[in-house]
């Protein structure tokens, strides 16, 4: 799986071949097949190893629904963090939209890995407005899209932005403004007047 990780991640899933996967895994062909039955099926176990990881990693946050605000600013915090901390994750999420998201919508877990990134978001807004932080009707799901959408697009397209915008944005301390520009933008759009 490490193997594949990478070689799909640095070919893609068009580029990466199983003889290039087995060979990294300093093993045979015959055995991919034998374990996943194909190139699409390891893929797909692939892209559903690195959800389950965000997942788990999600899952042992320990957020205080007491603290709604606090807690959402350390959701955000993670989700902006474990971008970076996981380009291969962003790289290969790339190249699966490049198809479309043809293989994961194969994958019968795939839909199970949001579910716990809605709730905590769920959770926190609902403490939020029970204390009169968080305006009422807000979707979880859209503001966990907010969160996520800006740590994948400011990882997906740091190079290209770079060069763009003239100056680095994978400076230190550009990525610490954009943390608290997402934390600033987020919080203003949730909480109540």
């Amino acid at each position: 799986m490490r193997a594949a990780t990478k070689v799909f991640a640095r070919y893609g899933y068009a580029g990466a071949t199983v003889d290039k996967i087995s060979s990294a895994a300093k093993s045979v062909d015959r055995m991919i097949y034998y374990y996943f039955g194909s190139k699409e099926a390891l893929f797909v176990a692939v892209l559903e190893r690195l959800y389950a990881r965000m997942d788990e990693a999600e899952a042992a946050l320990d957020l205080d629904e007491s603290q709604p605000i606090e807690s959402l600013v350390e959701l955000i915090r993670f989700v902006l963090g474990y971008y970076r901390a996981h380009p291969e994750f962003v790289t290969l999420l790339n190249s699966e939209n490049l198809h479309r998201g043809q293989h994961i919508a194969k994958s019968r877990k795939a839909r199970d890995y949001s579910l716990r990134a809605i709730g905590i978001t769920d959770r926190l807004l609902t403490a939020g407005v029970a204390q009169k932080l968080v305006r009422p009707g807000l979707n979880a799901r859209h503001v966990y899209l907010l969160i996520a959408a800006a740590g994948y697009f400011y990882m997906a397209n740091r190079y290209t932005l770079s060069a763009f915008l003239g100056e680095r944005i994978d400076t230190p301390e550009a990525i610490a403004a954009w943390d608290d520009y997402v934390i600033d933008s987020v919080l203003r759009s949730v909480r109540s007047a």
